[in-house]
């Protein structure tokens, strides 16, 4: 039974390590977001405040939209790092939380800390092998008349030590297979959440860059035209002595 409670111990103590590992990356993954959308705002500001602006009015415009198209993406950014710690639709607050609680019904479980039922049960375990260790010193003794009194005393002293110990690990026993088994049914729920934020995050960014693309673009032209056009220009510019090949 020691061995099946370390095994279950291991599993446990492996699938804390990489909730902590995705809950990291996923940290990670928001704070990306955000500072990829402070960069866009700080971009556009730039591009305002570039002298062209003063001089082209259609220039102008389209750089005013870009402001305003960065803006809102770095707007919504920042509520949705505001309300992820609110809200159950984010996975990186969702799966931090499930290794360190028990989910289940069991009054010794529920909302107790895993690792505290786990110190526990090795404070018993130690309290159990030193009164063992005691008793068993005392059976290797002389039988004496007062060493068999303090052997039965140290018996006595045994029982309700052994007991604690085994009914501590016992619950573990019980508990751990169920714990570590509801990965999935908490898992599988936290992605799929994830999954619809994440949906929620770039329809929000489709809107927010087709507004931008319907105020900048050239009416009636196609990609292929647009890419035409461009490719048209950097070669007027590449055919300028200044920027020429040595």
């Amino acid at each position: 039974r020691q061995k099946t409670y370390r095994t279950l111990f291991c599993l446990i103590h492996r699938l804390e390590d990489q909730t902590k590992k995705l809950h990291k990356d996923m940290k990670k993954s928001t704070e990306a977001d955000l500072a990829m959308s402070k960069a866009a705002v700080k971009i556009s500001v730039d591009l305002l405040s570039n002298p062209l602006c003063e001089q082209d009015q259609a220039f102008l415009e389209a750089m005013s939209a870009l402001d305003t198209a960065m803006k809102r993406m770095d707007s919504f950014n920042q509520e949705k790092v505001r309300l992820s710690p609110k809200f159950d639709i984010v996975l990186v607050y969702l799966i931090v939380e499930f290794i360190f609680l028990f989910l289940f019904t069991s009054s010794f479980v529920k909302g107790k800390i895993l690792n505290m039922a786990v110190k526990r049960r090795e404070q018993a375990l130690q309290d159990y092998k030193r009164l063992q260790s005691k008793v068993e010193k005392y059976e290797e003794k002389d039988k004496t008349g007062p060493v068999m009194v303090k052997l039965h005393q140290a018996k006595e002293e045994l029982r309700p030590v052994k007991e604690d110990f085994e009914a501590k690990n016992k619950q573990l026993l019980d508990e751990m297979p169920k714990f570590y088994q509801s990965r999935i049914d908490y898992f599988q729920p936290s992605f799929e959440a994830l999954i619809r934020a994440q949906v929620v995050y770039f329809t929000e960014m489709y809107k927010i860059f087709n507004d931008l693309t319907e105020q900048i673009d050239q009416a009636g032209m196609t990609d292929d035209q647009r890419q035409k056009e461009t490719e048209a220009k950097l070669s007027e510019l590449r055919s300028l002595s200044i920027v020429a090949d040595d």
